[in-house]
């Protein structure tokens, strides 16, 4: 029997196109396609965005726009009109005339923008665990009138998930921490932050430093969230002392833990290290850690410090300043702590992060600029340099794009070094509010969540 369809995808491979269901519950939103392909005569409509909602999902004033893939383009077009029902639509098939683990093959090959504009069955459809998650941004959140009152709580930390095609903020369950919890703010230090140390690794949100209001290490083992479940969960036990800092990042989906101070200093603790996958199941004894040689001092032990990837190494440096500071490298692939290289520690003043273990990323905090390593040349070299970078907090990597926190939290730049790198340069950058009433304090890029059918 034939079937007639509205309208089509049209592939850039040739191939046959996919038929899209005619029915559809409301207008798309705004797709970006590449140069190449033959853009759409008809404008599309770009919604307006909203204001922020009191409710658990924040829409923001602006949206960042969700990674593409590289390996299928195509151009959409869609009917202005909506002429279906939301009870026709439910009984309707992801693409007619396949089943639909066949056309789950077929969709999964299409970027995520375009999947998400067309019709509510293929929206859920990328929320559920059985399709590949498209990329998200994840924020720990604290009260924005926390510093200005004095009334830091530990009802003040929340997190965040910022869906990158809807343009939303989505809270995260809240996640099983200890009594006393781990607080960001002192009652007698109002005038600095209390670090509360976050990791991004094999896919997981892992919480591995903190200190509560008697300035004591409030995590004796790490809490994991993780998208897919959407749940948090406990780790093992670590091996050394709890921390109230460290310096932490991740290694090759490992959990990277190194240095830092307990309830007071101890330079064995001040030296030590360790690995954890936050997937594998534990094994018995030390839990699934695996220890690192020993620091050569106790240096990192003065402040947080972030543990950046690159090349099959990680690197760290003891403070984030111009000044007099400590950096070290330590090579995954012979197990031994380096030297790091004088024109990396020399050009490191700022936040770090690296994307997908490969580029280590700097902002600058003076400059306005992030600053990019060179492996081979020993040197930083500029991304893209702005006013609106000066002060940066935080910072994270990947998708191709690069999110600083900056005015104290209360927004976060977000850049495409993809398209900043490519001649001809094109600096694009946009802004993404934070959710109302919170200011971020730290960053992550991780997949997005899992979502029930009945949250669409």
């Amino acid at each position: 029997m034939h079937t007639r369809f509205s309208r089509h995808i049209i592939c850039s491979s040739g191939r046959r196109a996919i038929p899209i269901p005619s029915n559809h519950d409301s207008r798309p939103a705004p797709i970006s396609t590449p140069a190449t392909m033959a853009a759409p005569k008809r404008r599309l409509h770009t919604p307006p965005a909203a204001a922020a909602e009191p409710n658990k999902r924040h829409r923001a004033a602006a949206v960042m726009d969700a990674a593409t893939s590289e390996n299928a383009a195509a151009v959409l077009l869609v009917p202005w009109a909506v002429t279906a029902k939301p009870a026709a639509e439910e009984s309707q098939p992801l693409l007619p005339g396949l089943p639909d683990h066949l056309a789950q093959l077929c969709l999964s090959a299409l970027p995520p923008k375009l999947v998400h504009a067309v019709c509510r069955p293929w929206r859920r459809l990328l929320y559920s665990p059985c399709f590949p998650p498209f990329l998200s941004l994840y924020a720990v959140l604290d009260d924005a009138s926390a510093t200005s009152t004095g009334n830091g709580s530990s009802s003040s930390v929340s997190f965040a998930a910022y869906d990158t095609l809807s343009g939303r903020w989505e809270e995260l369950p809240p996640p099983p921490l200890p009594s006393p919890p781990p607080q960001l703010w002192h009652p007698s230090f109002l005038s600095r932050r209390l670090p509360l140390q976050t990791v991004a690794a094999s896919g997981r949100l892992v919480l591995v430093a903190g200190s509560t209001h008697a300035l004591c290490p409030a995590l004796a083992r790490p809490v994991v969230f993780d998208p897919v479940t959407p749940r948090w969960r406990l780790g093992p036990e670590f091996p050394f002392a709890p921390r109230r800092w460290c310096a932490a990042g991740a290694a090759r989906g490992r959990v990277f833990v190194a240095g830092g101070v307990g309830a007071g200093y101890d330079a064995a603790d001040a030296r030590a290290g360790a690995t954890w996958d936050p997937v594998a199941v534990a094994s018995a004894g030390a839990g699934g850690w695996e220890s690192l040689p020993p620091l050569k001092d106790g240096r990192f032990s003065r402040d947080a410090a972030e543990a950046v990837c690159s090349g099959g190494k990680v690197c760290m440096v003891s403070l984030r300043t111009r000044g007099a500071k400590e950096g070290a490298v330590f090579d995954l692939g012979t197990g031994r702590w380096e030297d790091m290289p004088p024109g990396m520690l020399a050009g490191w003043a700022g936040p770090s992060a690296a994307s997908g273990e490969e580029a280590i990323f700097v902002v600058d905090e003076e400059r306005g600029a992030l600053i990019a390593y060179d492996w081979a040349r020993d040197r930083w070299n500029t991304v893209i340099e702005s006013e609106r970078l000066k002060g940066a907090a935080e910072i994270t990597a990947g998708g191709g794009r690069v999110c600083v926190a900056v005015n104290g939290g209360d927004k976060v730049i977000v850049v495409d070094v993809i398209s900043s790198a490519k001649p001809p340069p094109r600096k694009m950058m946009w802004e993404v509010a934070a959710p109302a009433g919170k200011r971020v304090v730290a960053l992550h890029v991780l997949p997005r969540m899992t979502r029930a059918a009945s949250a669409e």
